[in-house]
C-alpha cells in the first residue's frame, strides 16, 4: 500500500526514528506485516492503517518526545502534522496503551483522543505483536515474553504488559482468524 498518508507517514518515521535504527528496523517490519493484512479492512481505511503503522513509535524520536510515554507524545505530533483522527486514534491508542496509560497515570491525556475502531485496533496490534525489535516476524506469545524480559516487574511496562497480554494475544488470534478465514 503506497497511499499518500502511507507515504507521509513513511517519510516522517524514516526522518524522527533514524538516531534509533533498532526501533526503525521493528516500525519498518509491522508496516510491512500490516500491508499484508490490510486486506482485512475497508479500501477507504487502508491507507489510514498502513500509514498508523509507520508512524506507531515515532513518539520514541527525540525531537518527538514529550511525556515520555510514546502513544499519547506520537498521536500528539501525528495530529500537529494534520494526519486524520483515524490514524491519530490508532497510533495512541496501539497494542495497550490504555493500560499502560493507566500504569503511569496518563489516562486522562489518553483519553484527548477518540478510541479507534477495535477492528482496526486488532490490525495494528496484531502486526506490532508478531514483529521482533529487529523488524523479524515472531510468534505473540514470545514476543510478549522478549518485552517482558526487557523490564523489572516494578516497571510500568511490565506491568501494563502483564495486564494487557491476554488482550493482545486476543487480538492476534481475531485477525489471524480472519485472515486465515
Amino acid at each position: 500500500m503506497d497511499g499518500e498518508l502511507t507515504e507521509r507517514g513513511r517519510r516522517l518515521t524514516e526522518l524522527r526514528l533514524a538516531p534509533l535504527e533498532r526501533r526503525l528496523a521493528h516500525v519498518r517490519g509491522v508496516a510491512a506485516a500490516v500491508d499484508r493484512l490490510v486486506t482485512l479492512v475497508d479500501p477507504w481505511e487502508q491507507d489510514a492503517v498502513v500509514a498508523s503503522a509507520w508512524l506507531h513509535d515515532i513518539g520514541y524520536a527525540p525531537s518527538v518526545r514529550s511525556t515520555g510515554f510514546h502513544p499519547i507524545d506520537g498521536a500528539g505530533f501525528v495530529r500537529a502534522e494534520g494526519f486524520p483522527q483515524l490514524v491519530v486514534s490508532l497510533v495512541a491508542y496501539h497494542t495497550g496503551a490504555i493500560f499502560e496509560a493507566g500504569e503511569r497515570g496518563l489516562s486522562a491525556e489518553l483519553a484527548e483522543f477518540s478510541e479507534p475502531p477495535q477492528r482496526l485496533l486488532d490490525v495494528l496490534t496484531c502486526a506490532d505483536m508478531t514483529t521482533s525489535p529487529d523488524g523479524d516476524p515472531v510468534d505473540a506469545g514470545e514476543r510478549v515474553r522478549e518485552i517482558l524480559s526487557r523490564y523489572g516487574v516494578d516497571d510500568p511496562v511490565h506491568r501494563a504488559i502483564t495486564r494487557s497480554g491476554p488482550e493482545l494475544l486476543a487480538a492476534v488470534a481475531r485477525v489471524q482468524s480472519r485472515a486465515s478465514g
